[in-house]
């Protein structure tokens, strides 16, 4: 070999080494960019919270309340929104990318708008003001809470568990209140109405979403003319969701009005988003052929703005969990005392709601996918009975100021829909019927010579395709695992949070 080309050769192995470099290199920062912008969030929501308490006896505490709130928020966001989005993406309905960016919108105004009522019953129905004169015994004790309920939620988002927020920051509140005052200054009564609600509203979540599954599937799916029944029933759907809203939104900005105001609202929204849905769908479905692709498609549009609502309630119930302690922290430290009743300021809230959004963002990817695709598989139709089920439920909840877990509902209605999806597939004689009228017209078909578009895109509903009952009980349409693993992590999330905030409290008490 010539030195020109002993040359050559060394000089593209050394650029070979060097663009190795530069690749572990931008992968390492890559690695680091988040962690970065979620250290920069809560330096600047320690310094955007300065700016309110600066010259205040109290202002550091509250500053660093702030940064540890801001700190829980992000946590927030990363583990619990994904249940919001996660089965429109799971369906394609909408990218990654454009579901965060919705999602974090509707987060943010949702917790602005509506996140006071949730925000109330954390900070002081939880832990008895009674039993809690002394404002800086309180201080600390919601300082506790707040710190292991983000420790909490960062190793459940580590390790992949799509865990409840609401049950963690409960648990840090009743475990360093009975730490600070004893068992006595829990308010029991409380805590067991909240843990009612837990229990009711997976259940509610999953019967909720059933039915809505079981109608779309009866009225439309498995109609001999799909399309028709699409233009009939979709903008109904459409606007039972939009008339919901609305009742609730108004109850939210004119608290003063009564329940007739609010019923001819919802009624009036009700037929205003039917019209509109009436001709949107008619004008979409124009030209569509008879098949479950065509059903996909429409169903895309109403998928995104249940995703939308559902994120607007979300923001709205699960704000409490990053701002009810720092709500209470501000309080006891501005005026110096313990009260039933506290003034929640703006600027609180935005913490909050621009916390659990910037969560989202930066981490929320990971338990999306878990949410929208690991449990059991959904297309747009499904995953809009789920959307529909969970933000009817957490609206109702934050109606009532009840701190509900946004999370056990949306699984519980993943769950329902793909139990069901199983009986369904098992047991439905409107299905059995429906496919044997499809084959008779198949046979009429082909004896005519005349070709079918069969619907190959959809195997639940192709008669050549549908698996024997020993199949259906070999490949199950739920994945078995996840349940047990999510159950595990829901179990131990308030004992965790408990202890660990217990801990965490007697820590502080050793500082003067």
């Amino acid at each position: 070999m010539s030195d020109g080309s002993r040359t050559k050769h060394t000089l593209d192995k050394d650029l070979g080494r060097l663009a190795n470099i530069g690749e572990a290199t931008g992968f390492v920062v890559r690695g680091l960019a988040v962690p970065g912008l979620a250290l920069v969030f809560l330096v600047l929501a320690a310094i955007f919270a300065s700016f309110y308490v600066l010259g205040e006896p109290r202002a550091l505490v509250i500053v660093v309340a702030t940064a540890i709130g801001a700190y829980l928020a992000l946590n927030i966001g990363a583990n619990d929104v994904a249940n919001n989005v996660g089965p429109a993406v799971g369906a394609k309905a909408m990218t990654m990318a454009s579901a965060l960016i919705m999602a974090a919108l509707f987060e943010t105004i949702g917790a602005l708008v509506a996140g006071d009522a949730v925000v109330a019953t954390i900070s002081t129905e939880i832990v008895s003001p009674a039993t809690v004169s002394d404002p800086a015994l309180l201080i600390r004790l919601m300082l506790a809470a707040l710190i292991s309920s983000a420790l909490w939620i960062n190793f459940s988002t580590w390790i992949g568990a799509p865990v409840s927020t609401t049950h963690a920051v409960v648990g840090g509140v009743v475990g360093a209140g009975a730490a600070a005052a004893g068992p006595a200054a829990v308010n029991w009564l409380s805590i067991t109405t909240i843990g009612m609600s837990w229990v009711a509203t997976p259940i509610l979540g999953a019967a909720a979403a059933i039915g809505f599954q079981a109608f779309i599937k009866t009225a439309i799916i498995y109609q001999d003319d799909k399309i028709a029944a699409a233009r009939r029933w979709i903008p109904v759907l459409v606007a039972l969701m939009s008339g919901c809203f609305a009742a609730y939104l108004l109850s939210r900005l004119l608290r003063e009005t009564g329940w007739q105001a609010r019923t001819l609202v919802g009624i009036g929204c009700f037929a205003i988003a039917w019209v509109a849905a009436h001709r949107s769908i008619w004008r979409q479905s124009e030209g569509m052929e008879n098949r479950n692709r065509s059903l996909r498609q429409l169903f895309r549009l109403p998928l995104v703005g249940a995703a939308a609502l559902l994120s607007f309630a979300h923001g709205a119930n699960d704000v409490a969990n990053s701002i009810g302690p720092l709500a209470a922290i501000v309080h006891a430290a501005r005026r110096s005392e313990v009260a039933d009743v506290i003034d929640i300021p703006l600027w609180v809230m935005m913490i909050g709601a621009f916390g659990i959004s910037c969560g989202l963002l930066l981490y929320g990817p990971k338990l999306i996918r878990i949410v929208g695709g690991e449990i059991t598989k959904l297309n747009p139709m499904r995953a809009y009975s789920v959307a529909l089920a969970v933000a009817i439920i957490v609206i109702a909840a934050s109606w009532f100021g009840m701190p509900v877990s946004s999370t056990h509902i949306a699984v519980g209605a993943v769950f329902g829909v793909g139990f069901f999806r199983e009986w369904y597939i098992a047991h439905s004689a409107h299905r059995r019927a429906y496919l044997q009228r499809k084959q008779a017209r198949k046979r009429d078909m082909r004896a005519n010579q005349v070709l079918d578009p069969t619907d190959e895109d959809d195997a639940e509903e192709d008669p050549r395709k549908q698996p024997s009952r020993e199949e259906i009980n070999r490949r199950r349409l739920v994945r078995r695992a996840h349940l047990v693993t999510i159950v595990t992590a829901w179990a131990t999330t308030v004992p965790a949070a408990a202890v660990l905030s217990a801990l965490v409290f007697h820590l502080i008490e050793t500082f003067p």
